[in-house]
Order: C-alpha cells, then sequence, then structure tokens
C-alpha cells in the first residue's frame, strides 16, 4: 500500500509575526521530514499548524509535534493547533502530551487569542 503524501503549505499568518503551514495528508514518520524542517526554518514569533486536512499521525508525528514545541517555547516563540480532529486530539490526549498545546478551531480564532 503506498504511503499518502504530506503537502505543506507555508502561508502568512492572519496578524504580523504569525505564520501558519497547513498541512495536508497523514503526519507520519514516512511524511515528517519536510514538516521538521520547516518547521526549524520558520522564525515567526507564532507558528500556526493547520490541521484541518490531516486524517491521523502517529507516534512519529506526535513525537515531531512535541519537539516543534519544545524548540519554539525554548526560543521564547508560541504554536498553535488549528482544525485538530477528534481522532488526532485522542492521540494526544492517550499520549499524555495534549496539555502542551493550545488548540483552535479557525486560524481567525488564532488572531485574537495570540
Amino acid at each position: 500500500m503506498p504511503q499518502e503524501p504530506l503537502t505543506i503549505e507555508d502561508l502568512p499568518g492572519p496578524k504580523d509575526g504569525q505564520h501558519v503551514l497547513r498541512l495536508s495528508g497523514p503526519l507520519v514518520i514516512a511524511t515528517l521530514f519536510d514538516f521538521q524542517a520547516r518547521v526549524r526554518a520558520n522564525n515567526a514569533r507564532a507558528l500556526v499548524i493547520d490541521f484541518t486536512s490531516v486524517p491521523y499521525v502517529d507516534s512519529a508525528g506526535i513525537g515531531a509535534l512535541v519537539g516543534a514545541y519544545v524548540t519554539r517555547e525554548k526560543d521564547g516563540r508560541s504554536l498553535y493547533l488549528v482544525g485538530v480532529s477528534d481522532r488526532i486530539h485522542n492521540a494526544l490526549q492517550v499520549t499524555r502530551v495534549d496539555h502542551f498545546f493550545r488548540f483552535f478551531n479557525t486560524t481567525a480564532e488564532v488572531e485574537n487569542a495570540a
């Protein structure tokens, strides 16, 4: 069975100092290297990761998210997750890492919170 690709769109955020990565496809071990590179290269004060079109995340994807959180937190920058499905939210809860993240339904909601 071929692996679904992960596409990543780099977009300006709703407010100055914010940046959006819109993901489409699964965030899994076979697809996460481009994701990690883009997160590391992003220097915006607030990074919004849009999960609206992400069907699932595996343990490697969860690890990449936690790594992104730790790196950004250490540098005094923020990370927000948008459009996270119940399936992905449950995976984050089961692995006990959901408390690291701030969840929003839309990127517009992040504009008011950040």
